[in-house]
């Protein structure tokens, strides 16, 4: 081969090293600090935005979310503080000593009479039984939802 052609070679392969560097930093990074929330996001995530509501007093199905398996188990809190954070940080109503839970990982909340979880961008993901979520998912009473080992549910 050229100098030319092993010149090339190892700039791309530089490079390819570089991209994984960078990229397992910015895993790191969003891991321990939460993930970016752009601006239009933050104020629709305001107090008093549409969508998400405060629960109903007619709903009596739910009333809090329970850890029933793994590190945390007995944890609780009560669903009429929603939206409820899920996650390792300190900001968390459910605070997860789980390495496979991000620092903000899951959000509890409710609309009209309904229970929702939301992934909030995490790592290794949220499961409702043995599903990922990607989108908005409906909760109904006694739901599992995953997060790392941990288990949750809604309870009455």
């Amino acid at each position: 081969m050229s100098e030319l052609t092993l010149f090339l070679i190892r700039l791309a392969y530089l490079a390819i090293l570089w991209i994984f560097v960078l990229s397992a930093i910015s895993v790191i990074r969003s891991d321990m600090f939460g993930a970016r929330v752009p601006e239009s996001a933050r104020a629709a995530a305001a107090p008093g935005r549409r969508g998400v509501a405060k629960p109903s007093r007619r709903r009596k199905a739910a009333t809090h979310v329970l850890v029933v398996e793994g590190a945390n188990q007995g944890a609780r809190a009560e669903l009429a503080d929603a939206p409820l954070l899920i996650g390792r940080g300190p900001d968390a109503a459910i605070r997860l000593d789980d390495d496979y839970a991000s620092t903000r990982h899951a959000r509890i909340a409710a609309t009209d009479d309904q229970w929702f979880v939301e992934d909030l961008g995490s790592t290794n993901g949220t499961y409702v039984g043995s599903t990922r979520i990607t989108q908005p998912t409906t909760l109904t009473l006694g739901t599992q939802v995953r997060i790392g080992k941990t288990i949750l549910e809604l309870r009455k």
